[in-house]
């Protein structure tokens, strides 16, 4: 998994709009918390998007931008968000080359991984933290990462 202080590799991904979303896009402009995540509409990943959503004016707040990626395709991205009211860009990764580049470790070796990172203006990671089993610390770490970031540039 990529450490904090790597610069966070640019990729290009489909939002659920079909529409192509690019790390660099952001890059100058706002902070990102990039989380992957192993599948929509199941509990932990359910309850980790319902809370990045309860937070997300606090993370906005804090300049940052929140994408989760997945390995779900187009329509299932677009389902999740509309059942959930995610107001957060969700992107497809189908064959995980995103997750790979950003060393997302897999549970099991099978199962897709739950892996959070921050990634400030200049585009380098300031957080990484991986763990499967608890999804809420996730959204609690990267915002507490994004108020240190914010009071050291005050």
């Amino acid at each position: 998994m990529l450490n904090p202080g790597t610069p966070a590799p640019d990729f290009e991904l489909k939002n659920s709009q079909g529409e192509s979303f690019s790390l660099s896009d952001l890059q100058n402009k706002k902070n990102v918390v990039l989380y992957f995540y192993p599948k929509n509409d199941t509990r932990g990943c359910t309850a980790e998007a319902c809370s990045f959503r309860d937070q997300f004016e606090i993370f906005q707040e804090h300049g940052a931008e929140v994408i989760g990626v997945s390995s779900d395709d187009l329509a299932s991205h677009q389902k999740f968000s509309t059942k959930y009211q995610l107001p957060f860009t969700l992107l497809s990764d189908p064959a995980g080359k995103v997750a790979k580049m950003y060393g997302v470790p897999k549970t099991l070796g099978l199962i897709p991984g739950r892996a959070t990172f921050v990634i400030d203006k200049s585009g380098t990671i300031q957080y990484a933290f991986n763990s499967q089993l608890k999804p809420l610390e996730h959204v609690h770490n990267a915002l507490r990462i994004l108020q240190q970031l914010s009071s050291d540039n005050t």
